[in-house]
């Protein structure tokens, strides 16, 4: 008898273990409960408690290297100077586009940023948005390609801690909503309007997103799945053929705040809206100078959009936060195909958005200036830690005035 109730108890606490591992309890891991909340609004809790996401898009890329460098294995390690700035701003999350082809050194990235400063991560797939060949959400063979690479990602990442929710895509919807990396087949050439083909577009599109929604609840039910997205015109088409995502992740730049935005998507499909960017830059086209007090000026008033739309009592209550464009200024985007600019800071407008008034008149109204909307400047100037100096703009201030105070 005092056998079997050996083996009992032995049985007890063999099971207890595999709990207490699969929370995470033991090695001094735990897991932390994520999910969204409906009641007369949404809200994001982590840990039973609200969280509203005062995030940067991340990318710490040094001057002279461009978007394929691999920051994830750094030897200067960027992203502990960064952290420890972002969590002296009350920086709370940070979203990564892609992950490392590395998976060691990207859960290094994700768990130094959680377990140093209390950073959460968005961890992103493109969804082949930007590779190449351009994509085609009619071919089976590439949506095949990216349905075991997104997966894939969400096996390699699922269990490290930090990992806040998936964002999958970008702004892939402007393949039929604009003119961007353009895709079809015989089939959808063959329908007998432009209007027939961007609505069959939108329904093999989205519903390409939500079979992915679906499998990575089966593989991983603690994590919410983001869909993101650049603005709201294909909204009633997400909603029809997209029923499985948590949230919008919504990408708008329409200057000093949103307009109408949160209500459109209220309306349209209705989902809480994360801002996965946002933001303006520090160059006036107009003048041609820096102009860091009219981004800080414009960054204020979209947080402010973003907060009151947080709260069903002031605004739509449907916004979870948002993600602002970027932390970093990135000096490699202006000419991406010239290796020999990559260290020199372009003062060249790329395109125009006249709701960024202050150089609106700017020649040509080319008024966007890709190479200065991070909140921190890069200082060709190497810190004693080996990485690009940070020289923290206005913008960094106004936000850390607002972030800290709400932390």
């Amino acid at each position: 008898m005092k056998k079997v109730i050996a083996m009992g108890l032995a049985l007890v606490a063999f099971g207890l273990a595999v709990y207490l591992v699969r929370q995470g309890a033991l090695g001094g891991r735990r897991t932390v409960s994520i999910e969204i909340q409906k009641t007369d609004g949404y809200r994001l809790l982590v840990d039973k408690k609200p969280f509203l996401v005062r995030g940067v898009c991340y990318s710490p890329v040094p001057i002279g290297k461009d978007y394929e460098y691999n920051f994830w294995g750094d030897p200067n390690k960027p992203w502990l100077a960064d952290g420890k700035m972002m969590k002296d701003a009350g920086v709370n999350t940070v979203r990564f586009y892609r992950m490392g082809k590395n998976p060691e050194e990207a859960r290094e990235v994700v768990g130094d940023l959680y377990r140093k400063y209390g950073i959460h991560s968005l961890v992103g797939h493109y969804l082949g948005f930007w590779g190449w060949p351009p994509p085609n959400y009619a071919d089976e063979a590439f949506k095949e390609k990216i349905r075991t690479q997104v997966m894939e990602m969400v096996r390699l990442y699922k269990d490290t801690p930090g990992v806040l929710m998936w964002v999958l895509g970008n702004e892939n919807n402007y393949s039929f909503d604009r003119n961007v990396q353009r895709w079809s087949s015989d089939a959808i050439d063959a329908l007998p309007t432009p209007e027939a083909q961007k609505a069959e577009k939108a329904k093999l599109y989205y519903s390409f997103v939500n079979a992915l929604a679906r499998e990575i609840k089966t593989m991983d039910p603690l994590h919410p799945v983001v869909m993101s997205v650049g603005e709201t015109a294909s909204l009633a088409a997400a909603a029809e053929h997209c029923p499985d995502i948590d949230a919008i992740g919504m990408i708008a730049y329409r200057g000093p705040g949103f307009g109408n935005l949160f209500r459109q998507v209220k309306q349209q499909f209705d989902r809480p809206v994360l801002l996965t960017e946002w933001g303006a830059d520090s160059y006036n086209a107009q003048v041609g100078a820096p102009d860091e007090e009219s981004q800080a000026q414009f960054l204020k008033l979209q947080w402010k959009d973003i907060e009151r739309n947080s709260d069903p009592k002031k605004g739509e209550g449907n916004c979870l936060g948002g993600t602002l464009f970027e932390w970093s200024d990135e000096w490699w985007k202006g000419n991406e195909n010239l290796p020999h600019t990559w260290s020199v800071q372009d003062t060249a407008g790329h395109w125009g958005n006249a709701s960024y008034y202050t150089d609106a008149e700017a020649i040509g109204r080319m008024n966007m200036n890709e190479e200065w909307w991070g909140i921190v400047a890069l200082d060709p100037k190497t810190s004693a830690d080996g990485n690009n100096a940070r020289l923290p703009k206005k913008a960094y201030f106004v936000l850390k005035s607002l972030w800290t105070q709400s932390s």
